[in-house]
C-alpha cells in the first residue's frame, strides 16, 4: 500500500463532528465528481476507493434521514482486476445537494459560506478534498509532493485560500484536464496533515523525513571530509615533491636556512601530516608553517625558471 493509501485509510476511520460532517462531505461529493443519472435525478459519486465510497455512504446516511443510498461495485478494469465503487443517492437529491452546496451539473463550483463558516468546518472541508482527490509522495522520496487535483480554476482559488489561513503556502498549476493545488516544502505537507487529522500518518512523514535528512547531513559532511583529506594528501604530496627537487638541485637541505630546512625535513619525514600538524610539530602556528612552505614552492619555482638566488635570503 502506498504512503498515500495509508494516509486516506487513516482520515476515513476518524470521526467527525455532526457539525464538520457536512464540510468533509460538500467536499467529497464535489470533488469526486458527481452526475445525475435518469429521469429520476439519481445522483452517482464513483470513486475508485472503498474505503471512500464507504465514507460518503456512512456520512450520509448519518446526516440525512429518510434518504436511500446504494453502494455499487464495477470491475474496473477486468486484466487488472481493479474495481470502482459507485454511491448512489436515490431520494432528495435535491434537498441534500442543496444543503451541500454541490451543483451536480458543475455550473456553479463556488463554496457556499455557510459550509466553511467555522475553522474546524475548513479543515473537514480540506479532509474531504484530499480524500477525493488528492495524493502525496512518500517521504522516503527526495521530492516531497502534496496536490489535490480540481477540474475547476474557481475552486482551485478557494481551496489556496483556505490552505492559506493555516499558513500552508499552496500554489496552483494547470494540468491537463484540470488544476493542481501543491505543496512542496515537507515541512508545509507535515502542517498540512496535521491539519486534516492524519496524525499518525503524518509522524511517521516526519521520523522518515528527519532519517533521510540525517543520513543526508552525514554523508555531506562524510564527503566534504573525504574531499578535505584529499586536499591535504595532493597539497603534502606537491610539496614533497617541491622538497626533493630542491634537495637533488643544491645538493644538501643543510644549506638552506634553518627554518625552510626544518619545514623541509619534517615534510619529508610526516608526508601525511596537515600544515596545521606540521606546525604544532615544529611549535609553529598553520600559518608560519603555510608561509615556510611557500618559501620554499618559490625557491623550487626559482631553480626551474633559471633564476640566480640567494639561499640566506630566503
Amino acid at each position: 500500500m502506498s504512503y498515500a493509501a495509508d494516509v486516506k485509510k487513516e482520515l476515513t476511520g476518524l470521526l467527525v463532528h455532526n457539525g464538520n460532517a457536512k464540510a468533509e462531505l460538500s467536499a467529497l461529493m464535489r470533488m469526486n465528481g458527481v452526475s445525475t443519472l435518469g429521469l429520476d435525478q439519481t445522483v452517482s459519486v464513483r470513486t475508485e476507493n472503498a474505503a471512500i465510497a464507504r465514507r460518503i455512504y456512512t456520512l450520509l446516511t448519518q446526516n440525512y434521514t429518510d434518504i436511500i443510498v446504494e453502494v455499487t461495485v464495477a470491475d474496473h478494469n477486468h486484466i487488472s482486476q481493479h474495481k470502482s465503487y459507485g454511491v448512489l443517492l436515490k431520494t432528495q437529491v435535491n434537498e441534500v445537494m442543496a444543503d451541500l452546496g454541490v451543483d451536480p451539473f458543475g455550473l456553479h463550483p463556488e463554496i457556499p459560506s455557510r459550509i466553511l463558516n467555522q475553522v474546524d468546518k475548513r479543515r473537514s472541508f480540506l479532509r474531504g478534498a484530499f480524500l477525493a482527490a488528492g495524493s502525496v509522495n512518500s517521504p522516503e522520496k527526495a521530492n516531497y509532493h502534496l496536490e489535490i487535483f480540481t477540474s475547476h480554476e474557481e475552486l482551485a482559488e478557494q481551496l489556496l485560500v483556505i490552505m492559506k489561513e493555516f499558513s500552508l503556502p499552496a500554489k496552483i498549476t494547470d494540468r491537463t484536464g484540470g488544476y493542481i493545488v501543491y505543496l512542496k516544502r515537507a515541512e508545509k505537507i507535515v502542517d498540512f496533515l496535521s491539519t486534516i487529522g492524519a496524525t499518525q500518518t503524518m509522524l511517521r512523514f516526519e521520523d522518515i523525513r528527519m532519517m533521510r535528512d540525517m543520513r543526508n547531513s552525514v554523508n555531506r559532511m562524510t564527503n566534504a571530509e573525504m574531499a578535505n583529506i584529499q586536499k591535504t594528501a595532493d597539497a603534502a604530496n606537491k610539496q614533497v615533491q617541491q622538497i626533493l627537487f630542491i634537495a637533488n638541485e643544491i645538493g644538501d637541505l643543510d644549506l638552506l636556512p634553518s627554518k625552510i630546512r626544518d619545514i623541509a625535513k619534517a615534510r619529508l619525514e610526516f608526508p601525511d601530516d596537515s600544515l596545521t600538524e606540521l606546525g604544532t610539530r615544529l611549535d609553529i602556528s598553520k600559518s608560519g608553517a603555510n608561509h615556510r612552505m611557500r618559501k620554499l614552492k618559490e625557491l623550487a619555482q626559482m631553480i626551474k625558471d633559471g633564476v640566480i638566488y640567494d639561499l640566506s635570503k630566503l
